[in-house]
């Protein structure tokens, strides 16, 4: 069994999902990675706002604090502490920080952070 510690893991500066550039500060912790799947913590600062894009995977995403608005195809939902979404694979999709924000992202199969993430 693998267990995975937020408090011991740093986090990562997000500077492009796909290839395209984020807006704003944004960080990433990636907490556990497993055969399927992976769960990342991510902290979006206010006004953070990643470029619409699309991945070959998909993503439940849960706000653990803050406020994000998230758009789906063409449809956009403000997300609060304690709510959910589904990103569907193929579909684009982007999050914006409302407030400082901390979210996880679970998302299958388990893609490399250096394909979708330009990390430093």
């Amino acid at each position: 069994m693998n267990i995975a510690r937020s408090s011991e893991i740093d986090y990562l500066t997000i500077n492009k999902v796909e290839g395209k550039p984020i807006t704003g500060s944004a960080n990433v912790k990636p907490l556990l990675k497993g055969e399927n799947m992976t769960i990342l913590e991510m902290n979006y600062h206010l006004g953070a706002i990643s470029p619409m894009h699309l991945h070959n995977h998909e993503t439940l995403l849960y706000v653990i604090e803050g406020k994000v608005q998230v758009t789906v195809g063409t449809e956009k939902f403000v997300l609060n502490a304690g709510d959910a979404c589904h990103q569907p694979e193929g579909e684009e999709h982007n999050v914006e920080a409302l407030t400082e924000s901390t979210f996880l992202e679970i998302k299958s199969p388990a893609p490399s952070l250096e394909q979708f993430l330009g990390i430093s």
